[in-house]
């Protein structure tokens, strides 16, 4: 029982929580996205706004904590926030490393199976420039990106950790150790993923989020792919988060992933020849290929760790 709980707080189930959770969670963002996101999107004059009102919904899951905890009376002791560093240094190396190395894979995985797709020019990126009146000078791009790639791996993680830490109280600082709560550890990986992926789903129909417009099935596959996706990267996350009783880790390594997804990109010939349900990003089946081989392994780790009652440290005293 948390500090402050009274004898009827304790009857509070994680069931009410996770629905008082996910109640407020949907409700604001889908409310956010579809009555501003989706009124100015179409307008050039308010893109400062749309991205900020994209940012922002970021930070809703993390509201949804602290309006859960505050109605619920749950208190803010092992609020799975605070950095844990003693004893778990080596999840907050594998939560930086690991998305970059995924993506890398992936990415080299897709142009070895579809070298016509590979254009040492960097096409993609060129017309981007083009569109902008920038330099498209391929030796130039080339330099760019790689000083890109390297300052990506370097410091994606922390520049981009006040936006993903948002999200990652949410879903894996709160939701999926609830979740843990009532239910093993495979389903509880697979129902938090399908959740994160639907509460994205207003972005895929309204500013096409990772998966674009005009596609078979639009929105709906988007929206299937989108869950797969979460699933997928969820459990990495999941697995930083448990092994430290702690989401930073998993901000870490969902920013590391935000800041060099589009790597492969950069290297397709131009915007119409990119299919993201393929690749070369890791929304794709082949770009995404290292993410789904370490979600086999670390659900089979985390079995392993279940069954021997190890998946999450005890709370700090």
């Amino acid at each position: 029982m948390m500090r402050g709980e009274t004898e009827l707080d304790k009857k509070m189930t994680a069931g009410k929580r996770i629905a008082i959770f996910l109640a407020f969670t949907f409700a604001v963002t889908y409310a956010l996205e579809i009555f501003l996101i989706g009124r100015i999107v179409n307008s050039s004059a308010y893109a400062p706004i749309l991205n900020l009102a994209v940012g922002a919904m970021m930070f809703i899951p993390a509201l949804g904590v602290v309006f859960t905890r505050l109605v619920t009376k749950e208190g803010f002791k092992d609020a799975w926030i605070k950095p844990r560093f003693k004893g778990h240094i080596r999840y907050y190396i594998l939560a930086w490393l690991l998305p970059a190395g995924l993506i890398f894979a992936g990415t080299a995985l897709y142009f070895l199976i579809c070298p016509q797709m590979f254009d040492p020019n960097m096409g993609y990126v060129a017309e981007y420039n083009a569109s902008l009146g920038l330099d498209s000078d391929p030796e130039t791009l080339r330099i760019l990106l790689f000083g890109q790639i390297i300052i990506g791996v370097l410091l994606s993680p922390i520049l981009n950790i006040l936006s993903t830490v948002g999200e990652e109280w949410g879903w894996r600082g709160y939701l999926t150790p609830k979740l843990s709560e009532k239910m093993p550890i495979v389903p509880t990986v697979l129902l938090s993923g399908v959740i994160w992926g639907f509460w994205h789903a207003p972005l895929t129909v309204i500013i096409g989020h990772n998966y674009g417009f005009g596609y078979p099935g639009y929105p709906f596959t988007g929206i299937l792919a989108m869950c797969g996706f979460c699933i997928v990267i969820g459990t990495f996350l999941t697995y930083v988060s448990f092994r430290t009783r702690s989401c930073l880790p998993a901000a870490i390594a969902h920013g590391s992933l935000n800041g060099l997804a589009a790597t492969g990109l950069m290297f397709m010939p131009n915007a119409q020849s990119v299919n993201p349900f393929v690749g070369p990003a890791p929304t794709g089946y082949i770009g995404g290929a290292g993410f789904i081989a370490a979600m086999i392994v670390f659900i089979a780790v985390m079995v392993r760790l279940e069954k021997n009652q190890k998946l999450i440290p005890p709370p700090a005293e």
